[in-house]
């Protein structure tokens, strides 16, 4: 299934969302208009190792790439995922939160999805980009934000649109993450290349912390 988008309409201009995902759009083709060298030399550089930051541990520089890689994608289908994704939630996460205070969620969330991944594999060598990490944050916060709240949905193939409870659509989407990660568990390795137990402890962190930075005034959503 296919979310298109939700029926809560923003009530103000989102505008830490739009600069989140023009950051995102940016890097992402300064990266490919690079020389092939200097582009492989800029993953390597600002992409989160997890074996380079064990050797690196006490050197503060090694958690530099934990902030710097939630801002890169390895591709432009990955790009457009998970801008997309942050363009359905962000905003009336957002909205709640207010612009300086969903900043600091979303960087929050994102660090605790690096390192959610570097406990579940502290020993691989694979360079790790990507906001979904930061995003799951964002989704966990708007799993319980917005209990009310539908996502419009496309059945692809048939096409059939419908919509989806907004929580139900969010508890799905975990439980495959979570399948996910227990199968990458089992067999020892990163299933397809992406970092499960990134995407699961963010969504946690979204869960557990979006009470902190809700502005008083808006109360409980």
């Amino acid at each position: 299934m296919l979310p298109l988008r939700d029926t809560i309409p923003s009530r103000k201009i989102p505008i830490a969302t739009w600069l989140i995902i023009i950051i995102n759009i940016l890097v992402f083709f300064h990266q490919i208009t690079l020389p092939h060298d200097d582009a492989l030399y800029m993953v390597y550089e600002y992409s989160f190792i997890p074996l380079r930051f064990v050797r690196g541990i006490y050197n503060p520089k090694s958690y530099i790439p934990l902030f710097t890689s939630m801002f890169m994608h390895g591709n432009l289908l990955h790009l457009i995922s998970n801008m997309w994704s942050l363009w359905l939630f962000g905003d009336n996460v957002e909205d709640n939160m207010g612009a300086f205070r969903f900043i600091v969620f979303y960087i929050l969330t994102g660090l605790i999805a690096g390192f959610a991944h570097f406990i579940s594999n502290p020993m691989s060598n694979i360079p790790t980009v990507g906001a979904s990490g930061a995003i799951a944050g964002v989704m966990g916060a708007y799993f319980l934000m917005f209990p009310h709240s539908r996502i419009v949905t496309l059945v692809p193939f048939i096409p059939f649109f419908i919509r989806v409870p907004a929580p139900i659509f969010l508890f799905i989407w975990f439980v495959s993450q979570l399948r996910s990660g227990l199968m990458s568990g089992v067999y020892g390795k990163v299933i397809g290349g992406v970092a499960w137990w990134a995407h699961i402890f963010g969504f946690l962190g979204g869960v557990f912390l979006y009470k902190k930075f809700i502005k008083k005034r808006y109360g409980r959503p």
